[in-house]
């Protein structure tokens, strides 16, 4: 059964997301492209965001995969709509989206030719060019990760004993509190093991921090949704995942505001900052589950067309940000007419994007579209 309380968890953890990246654009961090304007008091808010705003959506993501692994007809048919869900627009991205950032990037860089040169011609190196690494998938990554977290979930579903292992999984957690401490033990554990022997920073085959962290997130996502006895668990143990993502995130915020930038922190405060991440990372998806079960659980006239639009404007809203800061830099604007300009830009970007995706099927299909669902079953509730 759908659940609409994760759709509307999906719905504004991509809305954090764009907000958070027009953010980047004004925040004391390395970014692709800042509007000169780097405001310290960035830093607290976003810290506070950073740890969980993507590790939801691998949890909602692992959710709605055990619907999609339900209705396919097996684990290779899962694997293939997936693949088509999530391959095609990511192609499409690194042909048509991504390479108007790159250009942006080498422009930063000193390169001297404009974009039609570049998408033609220099877009498609491999290797070190003006300073930037070819080929990037850039923002899009997150495609890349959920794809591959798919593949596994398809081979771990279509293995002999898959099913009594979820059970097993499921009863030993729970019991007591381990649905909230072992996921926050697997997570940090792993994530601290490398800390200091693998260098950090995205890339599929060698993100270990990442991976530490999604992968758990992703599976858990999915063995809720076959276990629901879980969400009792759940449910129990919301209050104290929100006092534990408050410890956590006061430590996180505690170690940016003292190590702001590109400051590199002692290794112990380091490794605080890493251990807060992960415990905040799961806290956080325990209480945002909750509340979606408990208080968001109903449908909407708008939720559909939300949902529907998030994928495209996941696809073109970096960019967006990207030009538009990019080319405004000589206007000197102020910040707060930078920042309303940068906002009204995407959203108008994100909205054309979607009415043309609806409008032409085709391009629905590049950008990750889905045909509205059939009207009927059960009427939900009415937010």
């Amino acid at each position: 059964m759908r659940h609409y309380g994760l759709d509307w968890l999906r719905i504004a953890a991509f809305g954090v997301l764009i907000l958070y990246h027009i953010a980047m654009a004004f925040s004391p961090w390395h970014w692709v492209v800042t509007t000169g304007h780097a405001y310290p008091a960035l830093i607290a808010p976003m810290a506070a965001v950073t740890p969980w705003r993507l590790g939801l959506l691998f949890a909602v993501s692992g959710y709605a995969s055990a619907t999609l692994v339900t209705r396919a007809a097996g684990a290779t048919a899962f694997a293939a709509e997936r693949s088509r869900r999530l391959l095609v627009p990511l192609l499409f991205g690194m042909l048509a989206i991504v390479p108007l950032e790159m250009w942006v990037r080498v422009l930063e860089g000193g390169y001297p030719h404009g974009y039609w040169r570049f998408w033609l011609i220099d877009g498609w190196r491999v290797g070190t060019f003006y300073g930037v690494e070819f080929p990037s998938w850039e923002h899009l990554w997150f495609l890349v990760y959920l794809w591959t977290y798919s593949m596994l979930l398809a081979a771990f579903v279509a293995a002999d004993g898959a099913a009594r292992l979820m059970d097993r999984i499921g009863a030993w957690l729970s019991r007591g509190s381990r649905l909230l401490w072992a996921p926050i033990a697997l997570m940090t554990a792993v994530r601290l093991a490398a800390l200091f022997v693998v260098p950090e920073g995205q890339g599929l085959l060698h993100d270990v921090a990442g991976h530490s962290q999604y992968l758990p997130l992703f599976a858990l996502g999915f063995l809720i949704a076959r276990r629901p006895v879980l969400w009792r668990s759940l449910h129990r143990h919301a209050s104290g995942a929100m006092l534990l993502a408050l410890i956590a995130g006061g430590i996180v915020v505690s170690v940016e505001l003292r190590y702001p930038g590109d400051v590199v922190p002692p290794h112990l405060a380091m490794a605080a900052n890493r251990a807060a991440r992960s415990v905040m990372a799961w806290a956080m998806v325990v209480a945002l589950f909750h509340l979606a079960d408990r208080h968001l659980n109903c449908d909407h006239r708008w939720r559909g067309t939300l949902g529907r639009a998030v994928f495209p404007a996941y696809i073109v809203h970096h960019p967006v940000i990207v030009l538009v800061t990019w080319f405004t830099l000589p206007w000197a604007l102020d910040p707060w007419r930078e920042a309303a300009l940068l906002l009204v830009a995407t959203l108008i970007a994100c909205v054309a994007a979607y009415l043309l995706a609806r409008a032409v099927p085709a391009l629905g299909i590049l950008l990750g579209v889905p045909a509205p669902a059939p009207k009927g079953g059960s009427r939900p509730a009415i937010c």
